[in-house]
């Protein structure tokens, strides 16, 4: 739902849909493929960065500031993580992020999932949460980055390279 919506389709509304934590829990399948123990997505952007940086090191990803990180999160549009809980306990086992112009295009950033969880549905869910969450904020145009491994993953989700004859173009400082 759209800013202005959030605010005049109900008349008690103070807060947007996205200053609201929202939490979702994934379906049985994606529950038992995980061990039985309960996955929970969230937009809280409240993540600890050590926490996010292991789960990064994990994957083998290079590591980066993280007064940078904290700073990307904190200018993202929408910032989505998911979590195995276990009692009072959570741990940090996806995270992916967005930017957007707020209107029409969202491009996603750095999806990652602890190699433990990976092929067992959860980072299909994840995209597709992050994506619900997107449209949810009429976002028709969403983009993403991807190295050439996991091109498959995200074409099986519907991305397109190129679509219409497109090149990406890139600017680097030399």
């Amino acid at each position: 739902m759209g800013f202005w919506k959030a605010w005049f389709s109900n008349p008690e509304a103070v807060n947007t849909t996205k200053n609201t934590s929202v939490e979702e829990k994934v379906n049985a399948t994606a529950n038992n493929r995980a061990g039985g123990t309960p996955i929970v997505f969230s937009t809280e952007r409240e993540i600890d960065l050590y926490e996010l940086e292991e789960l990064c090191d994990a994957v083998g990803w290079s590591r980066r500031p993280l007064r940078k990180v904290k700073k990307a999160i904190e200018h993202s549009f929408l910032v989505a993580s998911m979590w195995q809980v276990r009692g009072t306990q959570k741990r940090l086992i996806g995270f992916a992020r967005a930017t957007s112009d707020h209107a029409f295009n969202a491009t996603i950033w750095d999806v990652v999932v602890h190699p433990e969880y990976q092929s067992k549905g959860l980072g299909k869910a994840l995209m597709k949460y992050v994506l619900k969450q997107l449209r949810t904020e009429e976002i028709s145009n969403v983009t993403l980055f991807a190295d050439p491994h996991v091109v498959e993953f995200y074409q099986g989700l519907g991305f397109m390279s190129d679509p219409e004859g497109i090149k990406g173009m890139f600017w680097y400082p030399h």
